[in-house]
C-alpha cells in the first residue's frame, strides 16, 4: 500500500511520541523520529514498532541538527513533543528547561521555516500555562498565569508558535493538553507513581507510598486518546489552537482511592503525606473546557477516569510478574530506577 504522508516527531521515545507513532503508522504514514545522540537511549516504549519507523539523530539544543533532520525526512507534518517535561525538575534545572522547552521550539520552527514553510507544525502546549487559574474551567481564551519554570517555558513555546504562524503565514498550531496518562507514563509522575506503588504494595514489595499534596486537582485523560487530537489539529483547513481535556477534575486523593480499591486495599493504611513532594508554588486546580475541539475537530475522549486508573494499575501488576523484574531482591532493573518526586 502506498504511503500517504510523512511525519517527523520529536520526543518519539516518550509516552506521547510512542502513541502518536502508532497512530500515524495505522494511518499509513512514513514516520521519522528525532532522537538525541546518547550512549544509553531508552527505546522501551517504541521497541515494538522500531522496525517500522526511521530514527534520525538530532537535538533541540542544536539548530543545525534540526535543519538536517527536517531536510532528510522531508515531512508533510512535524510534531514537536520533545521537552524537559517533568515539572519538579524545572525548579532544579530552570535554565536547561528553558533551553529545551522554550528555545528548542524556536529552533525547530526556524528549521521548518528555512527548509519548507508549507510543512504543518504541531506544538505540544500544556495546561500548566494556566497555573494560578483566573477562571474555571480553562479554555482557549483563558488568561495564562504559569507557576513553574516548566509552565513559563511552555508559555514562551506557545506564543512563539503563534508568532511564526502570524509572521510567516505558516501552518503552526498548538494543542493545549491537560494531563494525560497511560501505562507508558514515566515512573516519576504522580499517576504512575501511584499505580506502580499500588502494584508493589499488593505484591508485598513495598509497605508505604509517599506522596505530596493529595488535594491538588487535575483533568486526567488517556494519552492514547490525546494523540488523535494532535493529528486532527493538523488536518484542518486553518491552523488554530485547541484545549484538549476530559472537562472533569479529580483530586490526587481520588486517584489514590480508586487505585488501591481496584486491588482490594485500604489506601489510608499505606499512604504517607511527605512535605518534600509539595511544589514550591502549587497549582491546585486545572480543569479544561474542550468544547471547541469537540465541536470543530469532532474529538472526544474515550477512556474514562476510573478505566484509566485500572488500566495503569493492571499494567504495573503484570510488569512485576515478568522475568526481568527481580522479586527476590525487591528492586527495579537499573534502567527503571527513578527519583520519586511529584
Amino acid at each position: 500500500m502506498k504511503k500517504t504522508k510523512t511525519a517527523l516527531i520529536t520526543g518519539i521515545t516518550g509516552q506521547d511520541g510512542s502513541y502518536l507513532a502508532e497512530l500515524l503508522l495505522e494511518k499509513n504514514y512514513v514516520v521519522y523520529g528525532i532522537v538525541r545522540r546518547s550512549s544509553s537511549s531508552n527505546f522501551e516504549r517504541i521497541g515494538h514498532i522500531q522496525g517500522d519507523i526511521k530514527l534520525i539523530q538530532g537535538d533541540l539544543l542544536d539548530q543545525n541538527s534540526l535543519i538536517e533532520a527536517v531536510e532528510e525526512s522531508n515531512p508533510d507534518e512535524v510534531y514537536n513533543l520533545g521537552a524537559q517535561s517533568f515539572v519538579p525538575t524545572s525548579w532544579n534545572q530552570p535554565v536547561l528547561t528553558g533551553e529545551f522547552t522554550a528555545l528548542g521550539v524556536t529552533r525547530l520552527l526556524e528549521a521548518v521555516r528555512l527548509v519548507n514553510k508549507k510543512i504543518r507544525f504541531y506544538q505540544a502546549s500544556s495546561s500548566e500555562m494556566f497555573g494560578k487559574v483566573t477562571e474555571i474551567p480553562q479554555n482557549e481564551k483563558t488568561s495564562f498565569y504559569p507557576r513553574s519554570p516548566y509552565g513559563v517555558a511552555k508559555l514562551y513555546a506557545h506564543w512563539i508558535t503563534v508568532n511564526y504562524r502570524e509572521s510567516y503565514d505558516m501552518f503552526c498550531c498548538s494543542g493545549i493538553l491537560f494531563n494525560h496518562e497511560s501505562p507508558r507514563r514515566g515512573l516519576e509522575f504522580v499517576t504512575r507513581k501511584v499505580s506502580d506503588g499500588v502494584a508493589r504494595i499488593k505484591m508485598g514489595l513495598s509497605k508505604e507510598l509517599r506522596l505530596g499534596n493529595l488535594d491538588a486537582k487535575r483533568d486526567w485523560g488517556y494519552a492514547g486518546d490525546y494523540v488523535e487530537a494532535m493529528w486532527l489539529l493538523l488536518q484542518q483547513d486553518e491552523p488554530e489552537d485547541y484545549v484538549i481535556s476530559t472537562d472533569e477534575a479529580h483530586s490526587v486523593k481520588e486517584f489514590v482511592e480508586i487505585a488501591f480499591s481496584h486491588v482490594g486495599l485500604d489506601w489510608g493504611k499505606y499512604v504517607v503525606v511527605d512535605p518534600k513532594f509539595v511544589r514550591p508554588a502549587e497549582v491546585d486546580l486545572l480543569v479544561g473546557d474542550s468544547s471547541k475541539a469537540r465541536k470543530k475537530l469532532k474529538w472526544r475522549p474515550k477512556v474514562k477516569f476510573e478505566g484509566l486508573i485500572r488500566m495503569m494499575v493492571d499494567s504495573d501488576a503484570e510488569r512485576y510478574k515478568t522475568p526481568e523484574y527481580s522479586l527476590k531482591n525487591h528492586e527495579y532493573p537499573v534502567s527503571l530506577r527513578r527519583e520519586e518526586v511529584h
